[in-house]
């Protein structure tokens, strides 16, 4: 189905807000910040939504769309590494195609780690529970430390590459390496994968 014009213009308004929203943070972003960021006059950008608050509600209702998306692309998989590789490719293209989203929604993971992300909406829950992790759990991290660990780098990793394949424009090249390199970061062996060596430090 073809989006409407004013659809996409609102999805990159969004998009816009959530990356300053990551950046700056929801108190220090007004609305002439997003208006700025998106080419509008404060008074266009209040046409689309009327206050800050609307566009903070409209944000975080973006978000967890994208996350059950996710979810409910790999939710009839069971847990192994076909589940973690869909699991990367959907977060690898929401990421790629709404990098303002992932920004915000991924920022717990890269900056606070699992307590902060286990606690949010959207794309970072959604993000955790589509690699099988109970994000409602009391002490999810507690039967299998070392799957939290490797979920938590992997997004981090998704999400600084895929923000550096939107700044430099490689979408399309870059895709199947930040695809290959979370996938190694699960513990995955890909066919054809050459075995780590571990550096040997001198004493």
């Amino acid at each position: 189905m073809t989006r409407s014009f004013r659809q996409q213009a609102d999805e990159q308004i969004l998009d816009r807000a959530a990356a300053l929203f990551a950046r700056q943070g929801f108190a220090k972003t007004s609305v002439q910040d997003v208006a700025d960021a998106v080419g509008l006059s404060k008074a266009g950008l209040l046409h689309h939504f009327p206050t800050k608050d609307a566009l903070h509600a409209a944000v975080l209702a973006q978000s967890t769309h994208l996350g059950d998306q996710v979810v409910e692309q790999v939710a009839h998989l069971p847990a192994g590494p076909d589940r973690d590789r869909r699991a990367v490719e959907a977060m690898v293209d929401v990421a790629l195609a709404h990098p303002g989203m992932v920004a915000l929604l991924l920022s717990p993971v890269t900056q606070g780690g699992y307590e902060v992300a286990a606690g949010t909406d959207g794309v970072g829950a959604g993000a955790l529970r589509a690699f099988g992790i109970d994000v409602t759990a009391a002490e999810p991290a507690a039967g299998d430390p070392e799957r939290v660990v490797r979920v938590v780098g992997a997004l981090a990793a998704l999400a600084v590459l895929s923000l550096a394949a939107n700044q430099h424009a490689q979408h399309t090249a870059w895709r199947p390496f930040v695809v290959a390199t979370c996938f190694d970061a699960l513990g995955h062996r890909r066919p054809g994968a050459s075995p780590s060596v571990p550096y040997q430090v001198e004493a």
